[in-house]
């Protein structure tokens, strides 16, 4: 069992430290410490364990688009086995940039379907330390122009390290024709440890990711030193956030990545962009996979769903209106 913090212990639930117990017994705190081929594997074990069956009626096909580095796969989720959904989500899963995959993510992106009715894109982005940055970036931002050509009006979404590569795809496409309509992200890393954000400070020892944790996976992304001034290696790095698709980001509060969500959401405001911010009281990162244990993250979950429609209805509302 997990050692109850005192500053955590009255904050988090019951659901939620078995939920953290659980996840422990299969990747350890301690996990960031061994090589990459075991963390992979040891991921890729929790996940399974964790692996939802698909809800009925979607339609699942994996295929691949052409990147800088070879081609990327990609597996779609079609609500009802429609071939002609109105909106496309393109979601890129966490990880830290070194672990995860098309299955990690599968359950998730499958129920997104299910509940909003827009087909899902789930992307196979290079992973560290084998394809250093920009790899990841690039095979994100190669899915979303792949599937731009199709026509249809597309959502970013991501958690994590896939929030990361979401926001940084909406930075680089903003003011194209095909640029996305909305942004979700969910408990994004976003590059807030350069600016001495508190909560890398507050929230340093949390259960699921610490401060240590976050500093490895910034690390290990490049070879020749962290880049200060790239947004698309940290999109809090972005001068501008002008022009940007509306967005949503939910974070969780017993997590040092908080106020990335915070300040990104606040940067898009200063712009003139719409954007809210939904900090989730008593969760922690990685919480997308306690939806079906925890009262709390399946709330959670549903209001990430609820956005999403919001986010593509919104924008095909307005559009009609102008025709």
């Amino acid at each position: 069992m997990t050692k109850r913090d005192p500053i955590y212990a009255p904050r988090i639930d019951k659901e939620i430290w078995a939920f953290i117990d659980r996840t422990n017994s299969f990747y350890p705190p301690d996990t960031i410490d061994r090589t990459i081929p075991a963390q992979r594997a040891v991921y890729d074990e929790m996940c399974a364990a964790f692996r939802q069956a698909r809800p009925a009626g979607i339609a699942v096909r994996d295929a691949q688009i052409p990147g800088p580095g070879g081609p990327v796969p990609i597996r779609r989720y079609l609500p009802g086995g429609s071939t002609a959904a109105a909106v496309t989500v393109i979601y890129c899963h966490g990880g830290g940039f070194i672990v995860g995959g098309l299955d990690s993510h599968d359950d998730v992106c499958a129920e997104i379907a299910a509940a909003t009715g827009f087909e899902v894109v789930s992307v196979d982005y290079r992973l560290c330390p084998e394809h250093l940055h920009p790899a990841a970036y690039e095979d994100a931002l190669s899915a979303f122009e792949a599937i731009a050509r199709e026509g249809r009006p597309i959502i970013m979404a991501g958690d994590s390290a896939g929030g990361n590569l979401a926001a940084a795809v909406c930075l680089t496409a903003r003011g194209r024709k095909d640029s996305p309509i909305g942004q979700l992200l969910i408990y994004p890393g976003l590059g807030g440890e350069n600016l001495g954000l508190l909560s890398y400070r507050d929230e340093a020892e949390a259960p699921m990711l610490t401060t240590r944790d976050v500093m490895f996976y910034k690390n290990i992304r490049c070879k020749d030193g962290i880049p200060g001034d790239d947004p698309t290696y940290a999109p809090l790095a972005a001068r501008d956030f002008s022009g940007l698709a509306p967005c949503v980001v939910f974070t969780a509060d017993c997590d040092p990545l908080r106020d990335d969500g915070a300040t990104y959401v606040r940067r898009l405001k200063q712009a003139q962009v719409q954007a809210e911010w939904i900090n989730e009281p008593g969760l922690v990162h990685g919480y997308l996979r306690a939806r079906t244990s925890s009262e709390r993250a399946k709330h959670s979950f549903t209001r990430i769903c609820g956005a999403i429609s919001r986010l593509g209805n919104t924008t095909r509302e307005r559009s009609a209106a102008k025709t």
